[in-house]
């Protein structure tokens, strides 16, 4: 039995009123249910939703999708412009960390209330430059939908996200420096070299694992990066991560870096032993970053260095090029960084000397 819109009679005796929430993914109306005991109570229960819902897909918008079927629909969508390492991070973080908090939330529903309990659940467990991070990947996911009319504007834009405190990574001291590479030097089967290459060069982790004897030009004198290797998470199968042989992450990061004489010696002696088309392979394959990682750590143990990582190496190679030359723009270049005022913030330490110098300089001129 039907008296008035959208209001039943149900089989068990109960009212039933339904009221439109908004568009499903396939485009058909989304309906909301309540349910009474009589038809007053049910079109008295009924009358401030319809209302409710008519203001809200006028602000909001119509798209009654949830997150989730949205966040799939877009990653679908996105997967052929970003770097399968990009993808494969939005998919792990989306699946983590954000579907189990706002996953059934329809879009037209999503406000700036709900970013804000989400961001309070984020940051009971990760840092803040992660939670950064994940809503950089929420904002580029709504502002898609916004661009395709599933969404009148991003609830979660006005949202402050705490700035994330910038960790220095310290450099090795030069006599530390010194340890290591002694260290290294005579590490038996080229074990070492992966180090020497990082501390020559300031390549990455996964660009020395992804380093080919054909990207090196002993004529010139020159390293060609190319590329990186490494383990990202996988989805909808068995394995948990897999490795993967990309491009370089950015067109900065495709760059040539000059071999000095000791670290083309190193590589010459190097190739002699070397089997296959990368320069640190294991069957053929490149050599995966986590067994480079494993060797510095050896390395690093018998130096009696504790508390560094790998990626210092980068770091100590970017600093004595600045306490040895200061030229700003080449050392940015050598390092792949998409500015001179990225390097300059990230080594602000090791150019402290030259503006004592600067001070010195002009303090005599007016003096």
């Amino acid at each position: 039995m039907r008296k008035g819109e959208n209001i039943y009679q149900r089989k068990d005796g109960r009212w039933e009123g339904r009221f439109p929430k908004g568009r499903k993914l396939n485009g058909r109306i989304k309906y909301g249910y309540i349910y009474g005991k009589s038809y007053t109570e049910v079109r008295q229960r009924l009358y401030p939703l319809r209302i409710h819902y008519q203001s809200l897909q006028k602000i909001q918008g119509t798209s009654a999708e949830t997150f989730e079927e949205w966040t799939k629909e877009w990653l679908n969508e996105v997967q052929d412009d970003v770097k399968p390492s990009t993808l494969s991070s939005y998919h792990y973080k989306l699946n983590k960390y954000v579907f189990p908090i706002i996953k059934m939330v329809p879009l037209n529903e999503l406000s700036l209330e709900i970013g804000k309990t989400l961001l309070k659940e984020l940051q009971k467990k990760l840092a803040r430059s992660t939670i950064q991070v994940i809503f950089r990947i929420l904002n580029k996911c709504l502002n898609n939908a916004k661009k395709n009319g599933k969404i009148n504007v991003n609830p979660f834009s006005e949202l402050k996200i705490p700035k994330a405190k910038q960790v220095k990574i310290r450099a090795l001291t030069l006599s530390e420096q010194r340890k290591v590479m002694e260290v290294a030097a005579h590490e038996k089967k080229g074990y070492g070299i992966p180090v020497l290459l990082a501390l020559h060069s300031g390549m990455r982790i996964g660009e020395i694992a992804a380093l080919k004897w054909s990207d090196i030009d002993f004529d010139t004198n020159l390293i060609h990066v190319h590329h990186t290797y490494q383990r990202i998470p996988v989805f909808e199968t068995k394995k948990k991560t897999q490795l993967l042989l990309a491009d370089s992450k950015t067109e900065s990061s495709v760059r040539v870096i000059p071999i000095s004489k000791v670290l083309g010696k190193l590589l010459l002696d190097h190739q002699k032993r070397s089997k296959g088309v990368f320069v640190f392979s294991t069957k053929g394959q490149p050599c995966e970053p986590r067994l480079l990682t494993y060797h510095f750590h050896r390395i690093r143990a018998k130096a009696e260095l504790a508390k560094i990582h790998f990626h210092q190496l980068r770091h100590t190679f970017a600093t004595r090029c600045l306490e040895a030359y200061r030229d700003i723009s080449s050392v940015s270049a050598m390092l792949g960084h998409a500015s001179t005022q990225m390097t300059l913030d990230t080594y602000v330490d090791a150019m402290l000397e030259q503006r004592y110098q600067v001070i010195e300089k002009m303090a005599n001129l007016i003096s």
